[in-house]
């Protein structure tokens, strides 16, 4: 193992072993606030949940700020962590404190060799990632730091297998409901059954496929499922209300309103009264810009689409160009054997180092 490797292991390791469950944070907050070598770095914008660090600002020079949320999902009995098989495992240590440990041990080598970078760089650490998107700091981030949306790429540090993953999927959480006629269930044929009626609805829901779109030669799948289901008062009343949750994940070619009026196209054949919950939008394609090219050649990777939301709907939002790569491996990202390659963690390393370093 090279000392690399044992470097980037050990800091993950480190984070992993700091808890920072969403809304509880401030632990791993003020570690890394203490990681991060000042110079060449500058605090430029700092509260309890976001914190943005810069390098000088040199005329004529691509601003890039690498992006990692602080906060994991609650454990399941994968806390502390440990260094098993080449592996670091514990709970975030895909998603995404090796993310995390990437972008702090960057900046400290950037500061021990005193290399002044080809871009200038920007590192953000931000909360409340795994919550709904109605927590999150980055709007009021993006509202209150006039450096940050002079952004020309963020690379967003999520788990992605150590692909370059562009554009997001949007994702809209809407609950369809089902009336019918309350009765006594000794005489059901005096009522109607709200439950007969969205059984019927929902088979329409759950038979519809995939639907692939593409989307600057990428293939998306729009998908609706039905994620929950409430119904029924007591079991002797038939019941005259039924309720489905739905999520649907859409493609990057729609705005807010066209994918809510395609929803409701959609479940408009089930009988049932659409409820729209929450709709997050999704992040337009930034794949063939000069810095993502850079970045793919600089790592050797190709450039796969999103198939999930991320925050990088949230750079789309503010009106920047952003794609997800990290060292994390998706398969065990929120799983109870929440796990992390040692050497992806270099692989994923070296790829930032010369995609700042090396000149385009």
């Amino acid at each position: 193992m090279s000392d690399l490797e044992h470097i980037l292991a050990m800091r993950t390791l480190e984070l992993v072993d700091i808890p920072s469950v969403s809304r509880d944070e401030a632990a791993l907050h003020t570690h890394v606030l203490k990681l991060i070598p000042r110079p060449p770095f500058a605090v430029e914008y700092l509260t309890e949940d976001a914190m943005l660090f810069v390098t000088p600002r040199r005329e004529g020079r691509p601003f890039v700020v690498l992006a990692g949320h602080l906060d994991t999902v609650p454990p399941q009995g994968n806390f502390p962590g440990r260094r098993e098989g080449g592996s670091v495992h514990g709970l975030g240590s895909t998603d995404m404190k090796s993310g995390l440990a990437v972008m702090i041990e960057i900046a400290r080598w950037l500061a021990a060799e005193e290399i002044e970078p080809e871009v200038d760089l920007g590192l953000l650490f931000f909360a409340r990632e795994e919550l709904a998107q109605s927590e999150s700091p980055l709007p009021a981030f993006f509202e209150s730091c006039a450096r940050a949306r002079e952004a020309d790429l963020a690379i967003v540090m999520e788990p992605t297998d150590n692909t370059v993953q562009a554009g997001c999927l949007g994702n809209i959480n809407a609950d369809l409901v089902f009336h019918g006629e309350a009765a006594h269930s000794a005489r059901p044929w005096t009522g109607v059954n709200a439950i007969g009626r969205a059984v019927e609805g929902l088979a329409h829901i759950t038979s519809l496929p995939r639907e692939e779109v593409v989307v600057a030669g990428l293939p998306f799948y729009e998908v609706l499922s039905v994620t929950r289901f409430a119904g029924g008062v007591a079991d002797n009343v038939i019941p005259e209300l039924a309720s489905a949750r739905l999520n649907y994940r859409y493609a990057p070619d729609k705005t807010r309103e066209q994918a809510e009026a395609r929803l409701r196209a959609l479940v408009a054949p089930t009988g049932g009264e659409l409820a729209v919950l929450s709709n997050s939008s999704p992040a337009r394609v930034a794949a063939e810009t000069p810095l993502v090219r850079r970045l793919c050649t600089a790592g050797g990777y190709e450039i796969l689409p999103k198939q999930a939301w991320t925050p990088v709907a949230e750079f789309s939002d503010a009106g920047l160009d952003a794609v997800n790569l990290g060292p994390g491996a998706t398969r065990y990202a929120h799983r109870r054997d929440e796990q992390v390659e040692t050497r992806e963690l270099v692989r994923t390393f070296d790829a930032i180092a010369r995609f700042l370093t090396e000149s385009a």
